[in-house]
């Protein structure tokens, strides 16, 4: 890492870092909403150093990344993994979302299992904050901090935060992302 150079933040916030996924937000062991969807919009801001010849890195890994990170929950039905109140069952042609009295469903390759506890803004941002540091195009990057920031509409975003100084997530764990 180059200690000495200036550091400058890159905001990364395009249209097509985006995904549509339907969800149900779990408020308890008997209470949910109703399945619906959002398009759901991610945004972040990347602090790095401004190298010698004017520049931070190449920005178009970083929007790869994420653009992938967003097509593979696009068009998926997302559903809590670690929810202590939900169960998961499969049959030989459906995959079943157990909840109180409830057996929901759902065709495998419309399903995404994800290592949270809650589809939420706030769940969903720290998810995808950890899915992109994992990827090692990004680790090989010198960046110092990550904010990133995902919406379920206008007006409603959460924001999840990584520093190189105060790591808030520790990528030894695995997160597996399941598509059933």
């Amino acid at each position: 890492m180059t200690h000495n150079l200036p550091l400058t933040t890159i905001e990364i916030s395009k249209e097509y870092l985006h995904f549509a996924a339907a969800h149900f937000t779990l408020f308890s062991a008997t209470e949910r909403e109703h399945l619906h969807g959002h398009n759901f919009q991610v945004t972040l801001d990347v602090q790095a150093p401004v190298g010698t010849d004017g520049l931070t890195f190449d920005y178009n890994i970083l929007k790869t990344a994420v653009k992938a990170i967003c097509d593979n929950l696009d068009e998926q039905v997302l559903m809590p993994e670690l929810s202590p109140y939900l169960s998961i069952e499969r049959d030989n042609h459906y995959t079943y979302v157990l909840f109180a009295d409830e057996r929901i469903p759902f065709l495998p390759r419309d399903l995404t299992l994800l290592p949270v506890r809650n589809i939420t803004v706030e769940e969903l941002s720290h998810y995808l904050l950890h899915t992109l540091r994992q990827r090692p195009e990004i680790a090989r990057l010198d960046i110092r901090e990550i904010t990133l920031r995902c919406s379920s509409g206008e007006g409603q975003w959460a924001t999840a935060y990584w520093s190189c100084q105060h790591p808030s997530e520790d990528l030894s764990q695995p997160t597996p992302e399941t598509k059933l």
